[in-house]
């Protein structure tokens, strides 16, 4: 922890003044245009592989940057999303894997995760991923099923009915990225794949 301390003083006094009226901009307004849902993997930053400044992403990280399917009742990924269409106006969702996921490479080579029962639930949000990726003869690759598993994620924002009328409303855009670690390149998802 003493790591963290000693950033958190380095941001205070060298980062912080530089952006001074930003961060007083930033303490009475919030407008990002962007919602970012992004896995829970360190490795990925959003604002670092984007080059946003704070208040430009509304960012919601999950493993896997998995989105459940709308189903009556909260939690707190429905709300994020509900939030960042309904009441910041985001005008771009973007859903974002990468290389190396360590969610995806459990499921693509079958990991056994009796040990981890909530993340073993959490990944039944891939079924669909996991279907899609079969589908396509690419069963047990990593890398096909991350680009399935973004795909399918933002078919299941579109189930959101917040998600649903902004998009038939033209004031939403959805888009899926693949993020490659090794390479700091970023892939779109073909509109084939996500479809």
């Amino acid at each position: 922890m003493p790591h963290l301390a000693e950033g958190i003083a380095r941001f205070q006094r060298e980062v912080f003044p530089a952006h001074a009226a930003l961060f007083a901009h930033l303490a009475t307004v919030h407008r990002p245009r962007t919602l970012f849902i992004g896995c829970s993997d360190a490795r990925v930053v959003p604002e670092l592989i984007t080059q946003t400044d704070p208040g430009e992403l509304f960012v919601i990280r999950t493993a896997g940057n998995l989105v459940p399917a709308h189903t009556p009742g909260a939690d707190g990924v429905v709300a994020g999303v509900e939030y960042a269409v309904t009441v910041l106006g985001v005008r771009d969702v973007i859903v974002c894997g990468h290389s190396a996921c360590g969610a995806m490479t459990a499921l693509a080579e079958g990991h056994d995760l009796s040990g981890a029962p909530a993340v073993a639930a959490w990944l039944r949000h891939a079924d669909a991923s996991l279907a899609r990726t079969a589908a396509a003869g690419g069963a047990g690759d990593v890398a096909a099923l991350v680009r399935e598993n973004v795909a399918a994620q933002l078919a299941n924002l579109a189930t959101h009915p917040s998600v649903a009328r902004a998009l038939a409303q033209g004031s939403l855009r959805l888009h899926g990225w693949v993020f490659d670690i090794a390479a700091g390149a970023v892939a779109e998802v073909p509109a084939a794949v996500a479809a």
